[in-house]
């Protein structure tokens, strides 16, 4: 069997992330779903399970040589995983909180990951009616009712001086935000859901930094960093250390920042300690 190239992977991953994301927003409006508790006590609803049905599915049946790791489904010792050169890695619902809320701010995201870097990434914000999707070395898009289009993050007029826009958590406390940001610039702030959404919010120029303090998954940055890193942006650990994919026996992420501007000294803004 002939091998898809990144352009017809993308397309799969584009179509089943919209037709999962359809499936959620109709349980969504009609509220019907269960809510349960995981080990970690973070919650999963029948709605999470119901898309990570539909996304592995079809991922198997469309591309049966490439393994999937999700969040919603057990994941393989390293020892098995070490072997993959190339594999899906899958967050049926991100922003799950967000999705009991009922504040819409909930995304379906789908990453290719090749040699431990997303070489893929696809975000379906249903709510918004909302496609943010990207290849390695091809741009970052999105794709709404009216228009596809290139997105890109907001470049400072002078990156020393501009007010810096931060997205925050709907149920972030903003002094906790601000007592890790330096006293010397000013800020203002953008309030949204999941941690994929205000990535793509600082993608398309909405905002510029995000701080993510707290236990995710490598599912929860996938995504995303293909898409900010396409648009101009980077993701990295609080510390200012790359991420990692796929390279340890446990698949949890540190604390990172979603940044926009790489002209901005953002070492020099996030005092993370």
């Amino acid at each position: 069997m002939m091998s898809k190239s990144i352009d017809e992977l993308l397309e799969i991953a584009k179509e089943i992330a919209v037709k999962a994301g359809i499936e959620i927003l109709d349980i969504y409006d009609k509220g019907n779903f269960e809510t349960f508790e995981k080990e970690d006590e973070s919650p999963v609803t029948s709605a999470d399970y119901k898309a990570n049905e539909i996304i592995t599915e079809a991922l198997t049946r469309l591309t049966p040589n490439i393994p999937i790791m999700s969040e919603e489904t057990s994941i393989p010792p390293l020892k098995e995983r070490q072997s993959w050169t190339r594999y899906w890695l899958i967050d049926p619902i991100d922003g799950t909180q967000e999705f009991v809320a009922r504040s819409g701010d909930f995304t379906v995201n789908i990453a290719l990951i090749e040699r431990h870097e997303p070489v893929l990434g696809v975000i379906y914000w249903p709510c918004g009616e909302s496609l943010y999707f990207a290849s390695k070395s091809k741009g970052a898009y999105k794709k709404c009712p009216i228009e596809t289009k290139p997105i890109s993050v907001r470049q400072f007029s002078v990156p020393s001086e501009d007010v810096v826009m931060i997205a925050i958590s709907r149920r972030q406390s903003r002094e906790r935000v601000f007592e890790r940001m330096s006293s010397k610039r000013k800020y203002q702030t953008l309030p949204t859901g999941s941690c994929s959404l205000k990535a793509c919010f600082i993608a398309e120029g909405k905002a510029d930094v995000f701080m993510r303090l707290g236990v995710t998954g490598e599912w929860d940055t996938g995504a995303s960093q293909c898409i900010i890193n396409e648009a101009g942006g980077q993701i990295k650990a609080a510390t200012f250390e790359e991420l990692s994919y796929n390279q340890r026996e446990e698949v949890t992420n540190p604390d990172f920042v979603v940044l926009g501007d790489q002209r901005v000294d953002w070492q020099s803004i996030i005092q993370y300690r």
